[in-house]
């Protein structure tokens, strides 16, 4: 394993989401309370574009443009016009919930979850669409996080950020789940597990927001090693490169003091480090 380096100080109140689009060699990611999307090519180049509210993820879709997550739903993005537009709306009876990070699966379908976003309240829920029907799965979440999907589709990770759980889920051909149970709790005061992935040999990788970088754990739930990071909330990995063998990271600044922010500089910035165990393939949304 590489030392890790900030290739963007891009500062992101909340970074999230990362995603790899092997088609373009990019790597997307959001600032949910920044309100930005950003873009990091392999070749160093930077966009960035403005969301039109809180943004919670981006996937690369079949129909050649993005699925974005935005606090009043699901919407369609086009890069080159900047244009969203709304395809679903989601938990419209919770006005102060928004989104909170998603994944694909095999199937091209989108999981993801909602929160509340002054975390409080249960009024969150898992939810899996399939670009006509959405279907929530599992609710009395705080705050959500993930999902992840093991290499044979058959366990689903889900985050329940706010008790420091990570939960397992069984999955059937259908996309139904049930069995759930506890995979990882996080014992330590003030460090909550965050975004999920899974890498080719079924191991599950945690964005640590508040734990100094990210954890990577057995698919028995046994910690295997960490990345340490010079800034405190990291908060989601992806896998992308060529040989899918470079993990991303993004980090946030939202909540440190003016103390904290002086003494991590590089808080809310993109990071990454090289990996002997390659990543999934990034599965596209399958756009109906």
């Amino acid at each position: 394993m590489s030392a890790p380096e900030c290739v963007w100080p891009a500062g992101a109140v909340l970074g999230e989401g990362p995603v790899w689009h092997a088609g373009r060699g990019e790597l997307w990611f959001v600032d949910i309370k920044g309100r930005r999307i950003h873009c990091f090519g392999e070749d160093g180049t930077r966009r960035s574009f403005e969301t039109p509210d809180m943004g919670a993820f981006i996937f690369p879709t079949t129909a050649g443009g993005f699925l974005c997550g935005l606090k009043t739903g699901l919407h369609a993005f086009d890069p080159e016009s900047g244009r969203f537009t709304l395809l679903q709306a989601v938990d419209a009876e919770f006005p102060c919930n928004r989104l909170n990070d998603g994944c694909v699966d095999a199937a091209g379908r989108l999981w993801f979850g909602t929160m509340d976003n002054e975390e409080r309240n249960a009024s969150g829920s898992l939810y899996r669409y399939d670009g006509h029907t959405l279907e929530r799965m599992d609710s009395g979440y705080v705050i959500t996080n993930g999902p992840a999907l093991s290499p044979d589709g058959r366990t689903l990770y889900h985050v329940d950020t706010f008790n420091q759980q990570v939960l397992a889920f069984d999955v059937d051909g259908s996309g139904a789940i049930g069995n759930r149970r506890l995979f990882v709790q996080i014992e330590d005061e003030g460090v909550y597990p965050d975004g999920p992935v899974v890498d080719a040999q079924g191991r599950i990788w945690l964005g640590l927001f508040g734990g100094w970088g990210a954890a990577c754990y057995s698919p028995e739930g046994r910690l295997l090693h960490t990345v340490r990071l010079p800034v405190s909330r990291c908060t989601k990995v992806a896998f992308g490169g060529a040989d899918s063998r470079t993990l991303y990271i993004t980090t946030a600044r939202v909540g440190l003091t003016e103390a904290e922010l002086a003494q991590q500089p590089l808080a809310g910035g993109l990071f990454r480090v090289r990996v002997d165990v390659p990543g999934l393939p990034q599965h596209l949304f399958h756009a109906r």
